[in-house]
């Protein structure tokens, strides 16, 4: 009888304590509810603007393959003006930046890479543009620009094509002992691209054999005497 007792009254105190709280502790669970709804809503959200953004950036690439390059640029201006906050349109802008310096517009071209570089959240693109930003300065000889964009960088990964870049500015700027410097630092740093290797040895070969003494003449004796070299 006590145990029933102390049952009920256990019951009757969790109703009081229901008519107590009952009110906020639906209030929580309706915000927990809403809170989750929101998240999911967002997360379709996002992966919608993102499918949509990607076939954008696709289309972009479709026309330029078609080689049509004003029908691309005009999708790379609704990517930037619908889906700016998408990695695609630094994708896009990487890509037109390409197409500008096939051309010969290195204006534009370090316009674009320029955009990257400054405001892309993409670590790793902001980097790569950066990268392709002074090759594109070096190309409009602004060598000493070109080691200024690259200052204080941390390049990480490409480390190679970093101190390659430098050897291509000082090269630029007539530096060629310090050139040689940073084309051995990337050699040492090349994780084993093949093309990129290849020029980069012709370039060290080129520094390397500039810096050797010439051979001397032989003597007058010599040369009539091929026996005795």
């Amino acid at each position: 009888m006590d145990d029933y007792l102390s049952e009920k009254e256990q019951w009757e105190a969790i109703k009081v304590w229901l008519r107590e709280n009952g009110l906020w502790l639906i209030a929580g669970v309706l915000i927990a509810s809403a809170i989750l709804g929101s998240l999911r809503w967002y997360q379709d959200h996002s992966d919608k603007v993102a499918a949509e953004a990607g076939a954008e950036y696709f289309k972009m690439l479709k026309a330029l393959d078609a080689g049509d390059r004003t029908q691309a640029l005009v999708i790379l201006g609704s990517l930037e003006r619908d889906y700016s906050p998408s990695p695609y349109v630094d994708q896009a802008k990487l890509t037109a930046a390409r197409v500008y310096v096939d051309s010969n517009e290195l204006d534009k071209a370090a316009g674009e890479l320029q955009s990257v570089a400054d405001h892309s959240k993409d670590a790793e693109l902001s980097l790569i543009a950066r990268l392709r930003l002074a090759r594109v300065q070096i190309a409009q000889q602004k060598p000493d620009v070109a080691l200024a964009t690259l200052d204080s960088l941390k390049p990480g990964a490409f480390a190679a094509t970093y101190h390659e870049v430098r050897g291509d500015a000082y090269y630029a700027k007539g530096d060629k002992p310090t050139a040689l410097k940073e084309y051995l630092s990337a050699k040492v740093g090349d994780f084993g691209a093949a093309a990129e290797s290849q020029q980069l040895d012709l370039k060290i070969s080129d520094l390397s054999a500039e810096g050797k003494p010439a051979a001397p003449a032989p003597t007058a004796a010599a040369a009539a005497n091929p026996a005795a070299k």
